[in-house]
């Protein structure tokens, strides 16, 4: 068997390590027997890993990292590595990480999380002098007089000294001039995380408190009290069963802090002035101090960053290390990529619908980044697996309103962009009273896509498969901060089909190098490097791109103020930034084009063991059709990673490369697999098709034989206009007999159901004939139909949000529906 034939194989059964690995919340009363009833309910789905996530709801009987929670963590990877399944622990209960559930703080208060809160005094005109009261948990930072240009606006700064040994403020005052006192403290921040007990979340008496995560000593209280708990317990499946430890957005004040505080620790000044921050630039952090404004704010950010990742990050990752696993989860923010440094498996979350397929938010905001942020850090990293926890709290209204039509589209949005490990968030053990509402909704066993969710892990499994050991083939190169990364520049490149990469201003000046106008690193070659803000970088980076430049290497930088500097070989300086594809297609040539154009389609082509995958992914809402001519071309099919079908491609060789003929409905997306290595082998486009020869309307008198309601239905209409059904969550089965005729029957049909919501089985004949749970319902009947009447029968599921949000969701088989006769015409 060649390559192309393997790796086929491969993709239609692919292997358990490819599976989602669901958070699983534990959030009731946990037995030993449910726990285990529940993971063969996983695996029997194609769900072969989870996240073992202490949560909210979880029993005071099972005090979190307490010997009776540690024998049920015991009990569940045994069964797990019973099974061949795979298990993430996570690092905290429940989150944000680094307290240990108030473990750490409990251990020692010393170790609470810190803040660095400004107190303002403003002044009359003459000697100023009072005493600095501080609990003893503070520290005195600085004391400064400052004048007032504005009420956010400072024009001088002149430090205080207090009268030694008496904390006493003394200072006389300028006659001109508004004048404030300013009081730095270092202070108990009182932020909290959230807990896994009742009482503990959130504002509530027994909250948890944050513990500080730029001390050291604090994180490594952390991590024994954490890790070297779980290892003790579970040291046998390290490296196997268990492959990962999960830190989750960690949280530097906690949450429900002080106000306006910035993060701190004690003696953090020294990092400060190491960085050339002095003491009078503290202002700066508050209010607008003039031109050093922007500078001091990013020393001051840079040093807290560079803190966390040497106290907090890379002790993490160097004990997963040093116990053969991995070290995943996500920071705080959506473009936080240099924090991800230290992962051995990148991650980031899609939560809270900041992306969504209305309204651009797939290719806008800041949002829009956190795909590539993953991806592109294992990419330039040398990490083969890059995490995303998915679907979070992201139902279009809230609460139990996710489809499984947006499922889909988060799923297809990140693997065109590189993401291989998928952690949907979450599958619960318990749905008991208030834990429904905990973070909703349940994605997995108590929703209404459970009975069919091997098809969707299947899914899971064959793109992660596809996107894990490939390389994609990226030419461009965008510039990124350690957390920032550009979004507006790129739009047009997604429209356009322009791959690229986020590369990191750090790694271009400590990791890269340039042969021949190419930069590599890990791997990758670009032959362009993109810039949204060259005012951001430093000497340093415009120095490495000179000599870029000067070999030959294209920058593409978008001009805003006219700050950015401009260099005189290889440049261009773009004004609008719809203009950047153009300017590189017509630079470097199209690895990809569509005819016809389409902004909706995303094209990704990831070469893996010589053979060149083009993913391709509809984010829009209407079908597309028209042909895709490729760089590459070779022997070639096309794969549908949904239902695991590979069949041969409708196209036709180019001068370089091929033209692929090819139709992508919405929620779709389809793989071309070429190898390179044979001729192509795909029919050309005169080839037969298929036309719509007639149509039959199905849309009146249906029979409703199940559900609350039956009877004869005229028309119809969204069940929630029946009486009784408002909210009505559950299943309806329709029937309908039609009558087809010897000498105009069909070799083949389609029906096409129009509008449902939003899961619908369809049985023809007795005869099962599949699932569909987004739109288009449409189903193929080949050989199905008879001369004769025929029996349609259509059960409609929908979604759990009448039920549980007492919303009035449309419902149910809806219409128009159409019975559509083929037959094959030549094209």
């Amino acid at each position: 068997m060649n390559t192309f034939e393997t790796l086929k194989q491969q993709f239609i059964a692919p292997a358990a390590e490819f599976s989602p690995i669901p958070f699983w919340f534990w959030n009731d009363e946990l037995t030993r027997e449910e726990l285990i009833r529940q993971i063969h309910e996983f695996h029997s789905k194609g769900v072969d890993g989870f996240v073992i996530h202490p949560r909210m709801g979880l029993s005071r009987q099972i005090p979190y990292l307490s010997d009776t929670y540690m024998d049920l963590v015991e009990a569940a990877v045994e069964e797990a590595a019973r099974l061949g399944m795979s298990v993430i622990l996570y690092d905290e209960g429940m989150y944000p990480s680094g307290s240990a559930c108030g473990l750490v703080v409990k251990h020692n208060p010393d170790y609470a999380s810190r803040g660095l809160q400004l107190q303002e005094i403003p002044c009359e005109k003459g000697i100023v002098s009072f005493p600095i009261q501080l609990s003893s948990e503070e520290t005195l930072v600085s004391v400064q007089a400052v004048k007032k240009r504005s009420e956010r606006e400072v024009e001088e700064i002149r430090p205080i000294t207090l009268v030694p040994e008496q904390n006493v403020i003394s200072f006389t005052l300028p006659d001109e001039g508004e004048w404030s006192i300013l009081v730095f403290v270092d202070t108990p921040s009182g932020g909290t995380i959230r807990g896994v007990h009742e009482g503990q979340d959130d504002g509530e008496p027994d909250a948890p408190l944050a513990a500080d995560l730029l001390n050291p000593d604090a994180v490594q209280t952390f991590i024994s009290l954490t890790h070297d708990r779980y290892y003790a317990r579970l040291n046998r499946y390290f490296g196997t069963t268990i492959f990962a430890m999960f830190t989750d957005e960690p949280d530097l004040l906690g949450r429900s802090h002080k106000k306006d505080l910035k993060p701190w620790t004690r003696s953090f000044m020294n990092d400060l002035q190491a960085d050339g921050m002095q003491e009078k630039d503290l202002a700066a952090l508050w209010f607008e101090v003039g031109d050093a404004t922007e500078r001091t704010r990013n020393v001051y950010e840079n040093a807290v960053r560079n803190r966390m990742s040497r106290t907090y990050y890379k002790p993490l990752s160097d004990w997963c290390e040093a116990h053969g696993i991995g070290l995943t989860g996500h920071p705080a923010a959506s473009d936080d990529i240099g924090l991800l440094e230290h992962f051995h498996i990148p991650g980031q979350d899609v939560v809270w619908r900041y992306i969504a397929p209305e309204a651009d938010k797939g290719i806008t905001g800041v949002h829009s980044t956190m795909g590539k942020c993953s991806s592109d850090a294992a990419r330039h990293r040398g990490r083969r697996r890059n995490l995303n926890e998915s679907f979070g709290v992201c139902g279009s209204e809230g609460g139990w309103t996710l489809t499984a039509d947006n499922m889909k589209w988060y799923l297809d949005w990140l693997f065109v962009r590189g993401v291989n490990l998928i952690s949907p968030h979450a599958f619960y053990y318990s749905i008991r009273g208030a834990r429904r509402d905990e973070r909703p909704p349940d994605v997995g066993p108590n929703n209404i896509w459970w009975s069919e969710y091997n098809q969707i892990s299947s899914y899971i499994k064959r793109m992660s498969w596809l996107m894990t050991d490939s390389k994609n083939g990226a030419e461009v190169a965008v510039l990124a901060g350690a957390a920032y990364l550009p979004w507006r520049i790129v739009r047009p490149l997604y429209e356009r089909q322009v791959e690229f990469n986020y590369l990191e201003e750090s790694l271009l000046n400590n990791s890269c190098r340039c042969t021949d106008g190419m930069l590599e690193i890990a791997d990758y070659r670009y032959k362009a490097i993109v810039i949204e803000d060259g005012h951001r970088l430093e000497p340093s980076s415009w120095q490495w791109l000179e000599r870029f430049a000067e070999q030959g290497g294209y920058i593409v930088e978008l001009s805003g103020d006219g700050s950015a500097r401009t260099l005189n070989i290889g440049q261009a300086r773009i004004g609008k930034v719809e203009k950047i594809s153009e300017l590189l297609l017509s630079r470097l040539g199209s690895e990809v084009a569509l005819e016809p154009a389409a902004s909706t389609i995303r094209i990704s082509r990831v070469t893996k063991d010589g053979i060149h995958f083009y993913v391709v992914v509809n984010e829009g809402e209407e079908p597309y059709e028209g042909a895709i001519r490729t760089r590459h071309g070779g022997q070639t099919e096309i794969w549908n990673p949904w239902t695991g079908e590979c069949g041969q491609a409708n196209g036709e060789q180019a001068a370089e490369g091929q033209n692929i003929v090819i139709r992508i409905e919405r929620r779709e997306c389809l793989i071309l697999a070429v190898d390179p290595q044979a001729s192509f082998n795909g029919s050309n486009t005169e080839s037969t098709a298929r036309e719509i020869r007639t149509i039959t309307d199905l849309s009146e008198d249906w029979q409703v034989i199940d559900g609350p309601w039956t009877g004869e239905r005229s028309e119809l209409t969204s069940w929630t206009g029946w009486s009784g059904m408002e909210h009505y969550s559950g299943t309806v089965t329709y029937v309908k007999e039609v009558e087809l005729e010897e000498d105009t029957l069909a070799t083949e049909y389609k029906l096409d159901l129009g509008d449902a919501h939003e899961l619908v089985r369809l049985e023809v004949n007795d005869q099962v004939i599949g699932t569909r749970m987004w739109k288009p319902y449409v189903f193929e009947l080949e050989q199905v139909l008879k001369a004769g009447v025929n029996r349609l029968r259509i059960s409609v599921t929908n979604s759990l949000a009448n039920r549980y949000d007492g919303k009035s969701l449309p419902s149910g088989l809806i219409g128009p529906v159409r019975l559509l006769a083929l037959q094959e015409r030549e094209t």
